[in-house]
């Protein structure tokens, strides 16, 4: 039987993954810190309670694994993206996590990058200009990157690194823009937002966790591999199609919120190359999956 682990496992990311690989066959040990009300009981899952902070002292026998999934970070989400000190911790952590992978014997370790890496990078390059604290998250995912391709190089073993471009979906908690909008469409408010001319693109939480599997399975070795729809376009066009599906009575205010980022080429969310080595492309469209996940928060409510 194919196995891998997975940390993080109980968590938005990392919870559809484990769905996934158990669907095609595998055994998955799920590393989680606390809670286990993502984690199916089922006899192909078993769960390894572990610290971030401590992850070598885990003792429990793995056997057999190729693939070693890190999703847990603290911090991903809301105010704590801006808390230095979290940050740079997560950064020391992925190290931890890819020493103990090779420790494990497993072959390949694939990280979980963000298209803020991109943003950051950019707005660092870019003269005078007076970045906001949201890109302290994108510099820990930028440095992890960077370490974690130089760590791997010089331990032996491969490294994937698939960067998300912004997940959503059934499931998410977290105070992100599509789970955010949603909500105050369903409250019966009239969401605000920039004026959405940046270029943005979004992936549903099903195909984000088929492509993690698939860049896992068939990526080439120290590679990276955007995960989104292969449709970026400008976020208003992406907001229009919400209303559209889900809020075609709601007035959406654009320009209340202001934009303090970058506006990154459309050529920065190609998915060409997770396409080539991987065979991966996302299925469902934008309209769809804001109407399932509408429907699934009206569910919980």
């Amino acid at each position: 039987m194919k196995a891998a682990v997975i940390t993080g496992a109980n968590g938005f990311v990392g919870g559809a993954v484990l769905r996934e690989l158990i669907s095609e066959g595998y055994f998955v040990y799920a590393f989680v810190h606390n809670k286990t009300d993502n984690i199916p009981d089922v006899p192909n899952v078993k769960v390894i309670k572990f610290s971030l902070n401590d992850i070598a002292s885990v003792n429990e026998a793995i056997d057999g694994c190729q693939l070693f999934f890190h999703f847990a970070w603290e911090g991903s989400a809301g105010p704590l993206r801006a808390d230095i000190s979290l940050q740079l911790r997560n950064v020391q952590w992925t190290i931890e996590a890819l020493r103990y992978a090779k420790k494990i014997g497993c072959k390949k370790f694939i990280g979980a990058g963000s298209i803020v890496e991109y943003e950051t990078f950019f707005a660092t390059q870019k003269s005078q200009n007076r970045l906001g604290t949201g890109y302290i998250y994108g510099s820990g995912k930028l440095a992890a990157h960077t370490m974690a391709k130089a760590v791997a190089s010089d331990i032996g073993i491969d490294l994937i690194w698939g960067q998300i471009t912004n997940a959503y979906g059934p499931g998410e908690i977290s105070p992100r823009l599509v789970n955010t909008s949603i909500r105050k469409i369903i409250n019966g408010e009239n969401p605000s937002f920039s004026s959405g001319t940046q270029n943005y693109d979004f992936i549903y939480i099903d195909d984000l966790a088929r492509g993690f599997r698939m860049i896992g399975e068939r990526g080439v070795p120290f590679s990276e591999y955007m995960l989104g729809s292969s449709n970026a376009k400008p976020l208003r066009e992406f907001l229009m199609d919400m209303k559209q599906s889900i809020a075609d009575d709601v007035d959406f205010i654009f320009g209340d919120v202001p934009f303090t980022g970058v506006d990154l080429p459309l050529s920065c969310f190609s998915c060409e190359s997770t396409e080539n080595d991987t065979g991966f492309k996302a299925q469902i469209d934008f309209k769809e999956g804001v109407r399932r996940t509408r429907d699934w928060i009206v569910k919980q409510s």
